[in-house]
């Protein structure tokens, strides 16, 4: 095959047109249902599932919810609060830290914490990150905990899988609460919950099951991160989103995508991923993207261990039951 640089470029109309039809028939036709509840996080994803959905059925069967809890970055509430008024959709805000609350104790994961930085204490923010220029040399995928002390300093320590897991298990709360609560929309009011992952994430794993994993429809699944770009200037969604960095918002430390998970700038990240889910030789692709080839040999290394490891996350539960007849 041909690999370009302009390999992810789509006509955004024709794309638009082409889910407008998919929601129509998913809402109407599989579901039956009355219209479409999505979550508004202040991001890219979410803001553009927003924007298709008021396209596709109109404003008046589109629902928003705003879902933050007490450490998610305010700015998220605020983008998201502006942009379903530029829509025109009903919308609310509902803080999730109480359903957080009743299923992990916020105290819980900050004693585990202090364990590992004893100078953690209230009014200190956290995040977890790796190292994130795989491109620029060979590294470990080592998660390290970092800690905003109350002088701005920053203290670190490398975390055991166990600490990753009781972490991010309590990060993992947050996205499944805020699930909760769309599916209580949806069931009181007659609606579809609406996905927002898009294929770069479905690809390499960066969802939560029963979160943002766990929904009716997922009519952005097939469209890279930069097709979503594409797509979100082309349905004039706000500047001020499109230009945010991408962040999993789930810690009280600010982090990027970039930083938490892929560890690929986004810029190459799409055309390195498109060309390994295309089996393009990793030579033609280094000389198309000016990378030497060891960058990409290591990029596609992440991709397989990363898609690997989250099969079973794209796929129903296991079971012994037999395939359906008819």
């Amino acid at each position: 095959m041909l690999f370009t640089r302009d390999i992810l470029n789509i006509d955004p109309e024709h794309e638009v047109t082409r889910v407008c039809v998919f929601l129509r028939e998913q809402v109407r036709e599989v579901y039956r249902r009355s219209g479409i509840v999505v979550g508004l996080s202040g991001g890219i994803d979410s803001a553009v599932m927003a924007a298709l959905a008021v396209n596709a059925l109109g404003k008046d069967q589109v629902v928003g919810l705003i879902l933050p809890e007490k450490e998610s970055n305010p700015l998220s509430s605020s983008y998201a609060g502006d942009h379903a008024r530029q829509l025109g959709i009903e919308h609310r805000e509902i803080d999730v830290s109480s359903t957080v609350e009743s299923v992990f104790p916020y105290t819980r994961r900050d004693e585990y914490i202090r364990k590992l930085i004893p100078e953690f204490r209230q009014g200190c923010r956290y995040n977890i990150v790796l190292p994130s220029d795989l491109l620029e040399r060979d590294s470990y995928s080592v998660y390290v905990l970092q800690v905003q002390l109350p002088d701005g300093s920053i203290s670190k320590k490398r975390l055991s899988t166990e600490g990753f897991r009781f972490i991010t298990s309590s990060a993992n709360i947050k996205i499944r609460a805020r699930m909760l609560h769309l599916y209580a929309e949806a069931d009181r009011r007659n609606l579809v919950v609406a996905g927002t992952t898009n294929r770069t994430e479905y690809l390499l794993g960066d969802f939560c099951r029963y979160g943002d994993g766990g929904t009716d429809t997922e009519p952005i699944a097939h469209l890279y991160k930069d097709q979503i770009y594409q797509i979100a200037r082309y349905l004039d969604v706000p500047g001020e989103i499109i230009e945010r960095v991408p962040s999993p918002d789930t810690f009280s430390l600010p982090v990027s995508d970039q930083e938490f998970f892929f560890r690929i700038p986004f810029e190459k990240l799409d055309l390195l991923l498109y060309a390994w889910e295309h089996a393009v030789d990793e030579v033609q692709t280094a000389k198309v993207l000016d990378l030497p080839p060891e960058a990409v040999r290591r990029a596609f290394q992440d991709f397989t261990t990363k898609n690997r490891a989250t099969r079973h996350l794209r796929n129903m539960p296991y079971s012994l039951c037999e395939p359906a007849r008819g």
